[in-house]
């Protein structure tokens, strides 16, 4: 619905996961007979899950335990991991700094020289934990590093930056045709961000599998106060969700709309599944398990840009194993443990036996949701409060 903000200026009305609730049905469902599996190109995943390219949530360690687990881990190939033999060493000095000084030292560390031998080393670290590895790019370097990744076995190529067009236009040098480049390349490519439904169908037409939606919600991204751009999260992916079903018809193809940033809970992953999503990129609920390489902290790719950050290194604290996180059991009440049990259980209770069929679920504007009835929880910092 589009509203009037002054004389000059009109604008749609946009929503956030707070602002959304998703509807029961007639039927509910046993949870057993629940699927939400997905599929990346012929690729098949047990749980519809991206760890997000951020250097503290993934290495290749959690890379494997991620897979292992059903899910599928991005690693930063810009990050520590290739810039540093000892990348350990650089995450404990990063989880040392007071924040004061965090983000100016996390500049210098970041000015370190991506070093080619490492690219491939960390993919190969990677598949010998027996799982399919899939790392990130952005589109400035992509074109340098990927024949490298891909000898060293990558399955899924990953190209992202804060917003990501299929048109980027420069006077300074030939830009990355996006087309021909995903044409090129042998395996799956997932492209991203983005926030609205023209430059979503875009990246669609170009031949990714999927498209990352998302531009500053994540919990350590201040994109938003920056630059001033982005859109709610539950507009955006029901406009990418309206995209990709333009482009079905288009070419009869089927793209994957994914959910990047902006949850926290799993009832935050089933309202994204129900606004269109087929899967979700998470980073900062991962970077509070006990195994992610970020010792409790978490950042992201723009937090150290030597001229403009945009992002800040945030406490995740330890909540539990990541199994525990992605699967259970869970022993705390406020949502961000066992996220996928959560999602199954919500398909459960609404009647859905897939992710696909849980997209056509009802949704309602409730911003009453987070409240309604909470108050004791609020005034005790329980559960939703």
């Amino acid at each position: 619905m589009e509203v009037e903000i002054g004389r000059g200026k009109k604008g749609r009305r946009a929503y956030g996961f707070d602002d959304i609730a998703i509807v029961p049905s007639r039927r509910t469902r046993d949870i057993d007979d629940v699927d939400i599996s997905f599929k990346l190109g012929e690729l098949g995943f047990e749980l519809p899950l991206l760890a997000s390219a951020m250097d503290g949530v993934v290495d290749p360690q959690m890379a494997v335990r991620i897979g292992k687990l059903g899910g599928l881990a991005v690693l930063n190939l810009e990050g520590v991991q290739t810039r540093y033999e000892d990348a350990g060493a650089v995450l404990d000095e990063i989880a040392s700094l007071p924040k004061e000084t965090a983000t100016r030292r996390m500049q210098q560390i970041y000015l370190e020289p991506i070093k080619d031998e490492l690219v491939g080393r960390r993919i190969r670290e990677i598949k010998e934990g027996g799982v399919l590895a899939a790392a990130s790019l952005t589109p400035q370097r992509v074109e340098q590093y990927h024949r490298a990744v891909l000898e060293a076995g990558l399955d899924v190529l990953v190209i992202q930056g804060t917003v990501v067009s299929a048109e980027h236009v420069s006077s300074s040098g030939t830009p990355l045709n996006l087309k021909e480049f995903i044409g090129s390349v042998p395996v799956p490519v997932v492209v991203g961000g983005c926030a609205s439904y023209a430059t979503a169908l875009h990246l669609m037409r170009a031949g990714a599998v999927g498209v990352l939606v998302g531009v500053g919600p994540g919990h350590a991204c201040t994109t938003r106060a920056v630059l001033g751009i982005g859109v709610p999260q539950a507009t955006a992916i029901a406009d990418a969700a309206a995209a990709r079903i333009q482009h079905l018809l288009e070419t009869g193809t089927h793209c994957n709309v994914i959910a990047d940033g902006g949850m926290r809970t799993g009832g935050d992953i089933a309202k994204a599944i129900a606004l269109g999503a087929d899967a979700v990129m998470i980073g900062s609920p991962l970077a509070a398990a006990t195994e992610a390489p970020g010792r409790g902290y978490h950042w992201g790719m723009a937090t150290f840009h030597p001229e403009l950050p945009r992002g800040t290194r945030v406490k995740a604290g330890a909540k539990g194993t990541i199994e525990e996180i992605l699967v259970g059991p869970a022993h705390e009440n406020d949502g961000t443990r066992n996220l996928f049990g959560a999602l199954r259980t919500s398909m459960a209770t609404c009647g859905y036996e897939s992710i696909h069929a849980f997209q056509k679920a009802e949704v309602m504007v409730a911003p009453a949701l987070m409240t309604e009835g909470k108050k004791l929880q609020k005034e005790q910092d329980v559960g939703m409060g």
